[in-house]
């Protein structure tokens, strides 16, 4: 029954870091996990549960999580490709016409799905889940009902996507996004697994402290374009790119390092937890509300998440 309650867990978490804690949705608007949680958390719990019963890495996990975040975009939103999506016109800076994309956007809304909608839940459920962390948490019937559920939830999501804008990318474009998430899973699927890479990187990992201030460094790089307006499309790009690009690599780097545990592995996801949580009150509801409601809002996830990150510490703690 615990593993049971801890894939429910993500698979609810997975929408709250995504949707709610990014400000999106006010506290008025929580019954929408129920419509969410299948896309989001069906994914996610799928993606982990694969990945455990595989024995993959997290280098694994973050490139089927890049896969999801793909194909959500460019299939069931096909938001890289709608000019005018949600009536923002989020592809005209940096647009490539041969591509038919916006590079600022893709950059930035891939990484919200790989880090933010995935990775951070799937990490901070595991380190809750102690000594189960690295185990399966479902049956075959489990996996078979989560994959069912993210299968439903994506096929709705496209559907509701197309209603509410009637876009529909070109056949070409489509198949591409097709194409990519095939060769990402290929890829995660390839990676060496855990303890079979060759060798581990010389020195001792650093301390948690300096790991969660890289990635609060990452994320208000990464957050940039949303807190300062009129940016230029260089300088966006550039700033998105150093942000992925570096806090990639430092956590591959440090990850390889003897002495890394869950002190450090919450560091990294807490760091990330703690940049939505902060970038929210920079942000406007995608629903009708009001100040007032949008700060309680705020302040309640924004608090919520720091409790999450706390009990989870104590839990890394606790299996030292």
């Amino acid at each position: 029954m615990r593993r049971i309650l801890l894939a429910l867990g993500l698979a609810l978490l997975s929408p709250l870091v995504a949707e709610f804690l990014l400000g999106d949705f006010p506290l008025t608007y929580l019954h929408f996990l129920v419509l969410l949680a299948p896309t989001y958390g069906g994914a996610a719990v799928v993606i982990r549960e694969v990945a455990r019963r595989k024995g993959l890495g997290w280098p694994s996990i973050v490139l089927m999580a890049l896969a999801y975040g793909v194909f959500e975009e460019g299939i069931m939103t096909m938001s890289l490709f709608n000019p005018d999506y949600a009536g923002q016109r989020l592809l005209d800076p940096g647009y490539v016409p041969a591509l038919g994309i916006g590079v600022p956007w893709t950059l930035f809304v891939l990484a919200l799905h790989t880090v933010w909608s995935m990775s951070v839940p799937i990490a901070l459920m595991e380190e809750l889940a102690g000594e189960r962390r690295t185990t399966p948490w479902l049956g075959r019937t489990g996996l078979g009902v989560a994959a069912t559920l993210a299968v439903l939830g994506a096929a709705s999501t496209t559907l509701f996507s197309y209603q509410n804008g009637h876009f529909l990318a070109s056949v070409p474009q489509l198949a591409s996004i097709v194409v990519i998430v095939v060769l990402l899973v290929v890829a995660a699927f390839r990676l060496p697994r855990p303890g079979r890479a060759a060798g581990r990187a010389t020195g001792r990992a650093p301390s948690p402290w300096l790991v969660l201030g890289a990635a609060l460094v990452a994320g208000l790089v990464f957050e940039l374009q949303t807190v300062i307006e009129g940016l230029p499309v260089w300088l966006t790009i550039a700033a998105l790119v150093a942000a992925e690009a570096g806090i990639a690599w430092l956590a591959l780097t440090w990850s390889a390092r003897e002495g890394w545990d869950g002190g450090h592995r919450m560091a990294l996801a807490g760091g990330a937890l703690l940049t939505y949580a902060w970038h929210a009150f920079f942000t406007h509801p995608l629903l009708p509300s009001s100040p007032g409601l949008d700060l309680a809002s705020h302040l309640v996830f924004g608090l919520g998440a720091v409790a999450l990150l706390a009990v989870a510490l104590q839990r890394v703690k606790s299996n030292v």
